[in-house]
C-alpha cells in the first residue's frame, strides 16, 4: 500500500472562488464600450469568468465582451490586472452547457 499523499491547503483566493476553472487554450476577441476590438488568449474559464492574456492595456472595472469562436458576445468585466494578464468576471453566469461547449473546444 503506498503512503498517502497530503494535499496541499488551497491559497486564499482557491478558496473564494465560486465555480471550477478549467485550463483552455484559446484565441478569442473582446471589445470595449469604445468598439476597440483586439485578439486575446483565454487561458481559463469558469462559469462566472475567464482569464486572458494580450498586450492591450485594459483597467480594473472596464466592461468588455468577450467573443469566442461560434458563440455570440458576453459581457464581462474586467476584475483584476497582472503586467498583460487579466482576469474578468462575466455579468451574467455561462449556462453549463455552452461551458462544457467551450471547454471542449479549447481544452490543453
Amino acid at each position: 500500500m503506498e503512503p498517502a499523499v497530503p494535499i496541499p491547503a488551497p491559497s486564499e483566493a482557491e478558496e473564494h472562488r465560486h465555480a471550477l476553472r478549467r485550463a483552455v487554450k484559446m484565441k478569442a476577441h473582446l471589445r470595449d464600450r469604445g468598439n476597440t476590438r483586439f485578439e486575446i488568449d483565454v487561458v481559463d474559464l469558469s462559469v462566472t469568468g475567464f482569464r486572458a492574456q494580450t498586450s492591450f492595456t485594459l483597467w480594473p472595472g472596464t466592461t468588455v465582451w468577450l467573443t469566442l469562436p461560434g458563440l455570440a458576445a458576453v459581457e464581462a468585466v474586467v476584475a483584476w490586472r497582472d503586467k498583460f494578464r487579466y482576469g474578468c468576471a462575466f455579468s451574467k453566469p455561462l449556462h453549463p452547457a455552452v461551458f462544457d461547449h467551450i471547454v471542449a473546444l479549447g481544452e490543453r
